[in-house]
């Protein structure tokens, strides 16, 4: 009887098939991305286009509340910071956050209308269309 083993890296598995649809043109990003805190946020993915926000003072990035199936208020002190060009597991919040480019807002995994008027103010170089 021999021994065997599997060598292939296995690891949790997520789709990634929605980004290049979501983030139509990434023009420019915040230099090195962030790792984000994680903390309060539950899904166990977070999706390419998810809006990032930031505190006031900049020092901690996180993702945008999500309740359910749909984005929750804006916390006090926050603010609104880019867009995750990537989908990323929660378990590994380093994000790539795009400053500047198009969004497909109808791709985007939660829905952006409740939020859309703020983000587009918070974000003038981010343009959201549809396809």
């Amino acid at each position: 009887m021999s021994t065997t083993a599997d060598l292939a890296k296995k690891g949790p598995t997520y789709d990634t098939g929605n980004d290049n649809i979501v983030i139509v043109k990434h023009l420019e990003g915040i230099p090195g991305g962030r790792t984000l805190d994680v903390v309060s946020y539950t899904p166990d993915v977070i999706p390419a286009g998810h809006i990032i926000i930031c505190t006031n003072d900049e020092k901690t990035y996180k993702p945008m509340p999500v309740s359910g199936s749909a984005y929750d208020a804006l916390p006090a002190g926050h603010k609104y910071v880019g867009v995750l060009i990537s989908t990323i597991l929660k378990s590994k919040p380093f994000a790539g956050i795009m400053v500047r480019g198009t969004v497909n807002k109808e791709a985007s995994f939660y829905p952006l209308a409740t939020i859309l008027t703020d983000v587009k103010t918070a974000l003038p170089l981010i343009r959201f269309t549809q396809d």
